[in-house]
């Protein structure tokens, strides 16, 4: 085996293959390209994407332990059911979690929970964990925690675990998203 312009190169006998280099982490300018990603740049919203390594269970605190940033800044994607089996998402803080109860007062339903994985999987096209409301596979009404809009710079999902984008509050304008104080008191 030799090594030659970052190549490497087999030889058995008169035979030799050639292989590119093997690339050992991804570069600050490289990252996943999702349908949120590419939402985001149909609609000309700036973003900076940050990788990081992700856990399983570990949600925003984990995310924001790596990123080095307030968890009330990194921006949860919560898909949500209704009584009719129709989904909603709602955005929310890190560091807060949803009063359904609230959530179902404002909308004039009776009953609202998580949606099962499986059917959050079908109606956004992300696994739960990576899940952005940008780029979703089927139009859902979002609803964001209304002190988010108060936040310089927010970090929410890119579409892939591990994967988060910086943005400003105003990008999720594109979503039409409804300010609503829904916060587990």
């Amino acid at each position: 085996m030799q090594a030659k312009n970052g190549r490497l190169y087999l030889r058995r006998g008169k035979m030799a293959a050639v292989f590119p280099p093997r690339r050992t982490a991804m570069s600050k300018t490289d990252h996943p390209v999702t349908p949120a990603v590419r939402f985001l740049r149909q609609h000309k919203i700036e973003f900076v994407p940050h990788l990081y390594p992700y856990e399983e269970r570990g949600g925003t605190a984990h995310s924001a332990h790596c990123l080095n940033v307030d968890e009330h800044a990194v921006v949860k994607t919560i898909v949500l059911q209704n009584e009719a089996k129709k989904g909603l998402i709602v955005l929310m803080h890190g560091d807060k979690q949803i009063s359904t109860r609230k959530l179902g007062r404002l909308l004039g339903m009776k009953h609202i929970e998580p949606a099962d994985p499986q059917q959050a999987t079908k109606w956004t096209g992300y696994l739960v964990g990576g899940t952005s409301p940008f780029g979703c596979k089927t139009a859902l009404p979002v609803y964001m925690e209304r002190s988010i809009t108060a936040l310089d710079k927010i970090y929410i999902n890119g579409g892939k675990r591990g994967f988060l984008v910086e943005i400003s509050p105003i990008a999720l304008n594109a979503l039409a998203a409804e300010a609503v104080d829904v916060a587990a008191d």
